[in-house]
């Protein structure tokens, strides 16, 4: 089957997880890969600097991208968040990822929130296998959620959100005989949360399901399609209020992604693979539990809630794609605005390099405080 060469380009820029130096060591890697993607990247700069790390950290304004279950914490009746992250930087200057959400609460015990993620692959010229100039195009990808979450207790909430997923990859091109077409999916989340803390201080616990919904096609009336990113991830707080001033948390979250992966890389197996259906991926994706898991431990400390710092680090398995870095970050809060800015550390060297170091993100956070 006959590819469009700048596929290879998109799956670059989108996959930039991978580290150079697993791919030069030729290391056996047995990833399962999907589409849509960029659901997977961290979308603030709060959890971004606490290694990915947000299914069980104490609630804010962007709550709903990570736990739909905590959403309904929130001190405050109301709240938004907005992030940017350029993306890649070392690979190209146009392609971004930008997230907005906003949560609001009618009374104690329930809450209701939108979410948009936006990522931008920046400008691609295409070409066939034959060097046919196809053109050229902004690539782009976007889901738009909304969810509601609601207490069963004074300890425990739990979410649900609904999810539409468009992928504009090749803007419905014909090329090599196929006839290709922008992707779409349905997708939702589930989320718990459980807070049990004692005058602020302990543990607060969370477990997601993400992403679970269709499959996506890019070519029409294709038989085969590609699995979107489902996940199951589990989290879980410790919080302590030193005194007035000072307080600490530490979060660790562990995520399984729920896609199985191909038995190997012939035409056959890759196409056998294709045609699973979701349910049976998603019971094929525990065959080599915890191989496809990784591990978010991130540190977050206040000074007189105005001023954070936070650091963190993820790994994954060497042969499921071997990403590991650390990340740091820094907040500021006053009155009813905070700002979020995190900052992923090098590693490595030369063409062995990270290709997501220096990554940064900003975020931008509004709370508001009506009476309900």
């Amino acid at each position: 089957m006959k590819q469009l060469l700048p596929f290879r380009k998109i799956m670059l820029l989108i996959f930039g997880c991978l580290t150079l130096s697993v791919a030069l060591a030729q290391k056996p890697l047995n990833i399962a890969t999907t589409a849509v993607p960029f659901l997977r990247i961290a979308p603030d700069a709060r959890s971004g600097g606490m290694g990915d790390a947000g299914i069980a950290t104490l609630p804010d304004a962007g709550s709903g991208f990570w736990n739909m279950g905590k959403v309904v914490f929130n001190e405050e009746s109301a709240g938004a968040s907005v992030s940017y992250i350029p993306w890649l930087k070392k690979i190209s200057n146009d392609v971004y990822f930008v997230s907005a959400g906003g949560f609001y609460k009618p009374d104690e015990i329930q809450a209701i929130s939108i979410g948009v993620r936006y990522f931008s692959l920046g400008n691609i010229q295409f070409t066939s296998d034959g060097h046919d100039n196809l053109g050229s195009s902004n690539p782009r990808e976007m889901g738009i959620d909304v969810g509601y979450s609601r207490k069963l207790s004074d300890k425990v909430g739990l979410g649900i959100a609904a999810r539409y997923i468009h992928s504009g990859l090749v803007n419905n091109m014909v090329s090599a005989g196929y006839d290709y077409q922008n992707g779409a999916a349905v997708a939702a989340d589930i989320g718990l949360y459980y807070d049990n803390r004692s005058e602020a201080d302990g543990f607060t616990f969370g477990a997601v399901l993400s992403n679970l919904g269709t499959k996506i096609a890019y070519i029409k009336d294709a038989a085969e399609k590609d699995f979107i990113p489902a996940n199951m991830g589990i989290g879980v707080s410790w919080n302590k209020v030193i005194n007035e001033v000072h307080t600490v948390s530490i979060g660790i979250d562990v995520n399984k992604l729920l896609v199985a992966v191909p038995e190997g890389d012939s035409p056959d197996a890759v196409s056998r693979y294709r045609k699973k259906g979701v349910a049976e991926s998603w019971g094929n994706s525990f065959t080599d539990f915890p191989g496809q898991a990784s591990i978010s431990t991130g540190l977050e400390y206040w000074y007189n809630q105005f001023f954070a710092v936070r650091a963190g680090y993820y790994t994954e398995a060497k042969n499921r794609g071997d990403r590991r870095y650390i990340t740091t970050g820094i907040g500021l809060r006053y009155n009813m605005m905070g700002f979020n800015f995190s900052y992923l550390v090098p590693t490595g060297n030369g063409i062995n390099q990270n290709p997501l170091s220096n990554t940064l993100r900003f975020s931008l956070l509004f709370h508001f405080n009506n009476a309900y």
